[in-house]
């Protein structure tokens, strides 16, 4: 199994909830994508605005979430509301 966890720093913190609504609008759309949370962060003093963790299947199924047409469209939408970003991906 596969986490995947990105962290973002917005331009604009007003687009926060927008942007955790467009992540989990993904959610049991695209195949191998197990589990997948967003959630706004409230931590005083924090750079991280808002952060996804997700399980994926394998490495495979990762690789095809990046591409995925689900996937794509809201990829495109954070990014246009994103100055930072911060990935980690493990396999346990």
């Amino acid at each position: 199994m596969i986490k995947h966890i990105v962290l973002w720093r917005l331009k604009n913190k007003a687009d926060a909830a927008r942007v955790k609504q467009e992540l989990e609008s993904m959610r049991g759309k695209i195949p191998g994508l197990l589990s997948l949370e967003v959630g706004l962060n409230f931590a005083e003093g924090s750079p991280v605005d808002l952060g996804l963790y997700s399980e994926f299947k394998d490495r495979a199924a990762l690789n095809e979430y990046a591409d995925h047409p689900v996937h794509v469209p809201v990829k495109q939408f954070v990014g246009a509301r994103v100055s930072d970003r911060w990935v980690l991906d493990y396999e346990v």
